[in-house]
């Protein structure tokens, strides 16, 4: 199994941050990977709805079906999907209040379905995805906060974070 775990802290009230982010019809706006979606698209998913996902992931393109397990609104959210041809994955939202805003983690784990795969995941793949989880987060913050490029970047390190958090927070 490989896990991308991907953190960012966004000066957003904690329930905006979760209603936004687990809403469907927004990720195209903010996730790099997310080309379109149908079905339940236009409100915070509850569990047992299903949402149907064009995507685009290291160079991949394929079509996931996301099926919403848990919802501790507005704080935890997981939904498990599975890939057209075979495959899928786990994806959990944890929006933390912080300050006058959202700490928003974002885990993506999933599994390669052969030996060819977990070798290409390892030498290519987990790279492009934590770069694209990267990108995803920081887009979040821009559309939640407004343009602030001041703004710390997301990381897959948390404890590189609050290291950076505190050198630019007063």
């Amino acid at each position: 199994m490989t896990r991308i775990y991907t953190t960012t802290r966004i000066h957003t009230p904690t329930d905006r941050v979760f209603d936004y982010a687990t809403t469907p019809g927004n990720w195209p706006a903010w996730h790099p990977s997310s080309l379109g979606v149908s079905g339940a698209t236009d409100h915070s998913l509850e569990p047992g709805e299903e949402v149907t996902e064009e995507f685009l992931v290291a160079g991949r393109r394929g079509r996931v079906v996301w099926r919403v397990r848990e919802r501790v609104a507005p704080r935890r959210w997981v939904i498990d999907g599975r890939v057209e041809g075979g495959g899928g994955g786990t994806i959990t939202y944890t929006a933390t209040p912080h300050d006058a805003g959202t700490i928003f983690e974002r885990e993506f784990v999933y599994a390669t379905p052969n030996r060819l795969l977990a070798l290409l995941d390892r030498l290519v793949l987990r790279r492009r995805i934590e770069a694209e989880s990267a990108e995803a987060l920081r887009r979040l913050k821009t559309v939640l906060e407004g343009s602030d490029a001041r703004q710390p970047e997301p990381t897959n390190d948390p404890a590189g974070m609050a290291a950076r958090d505190s050198e630019t927070e007063p």
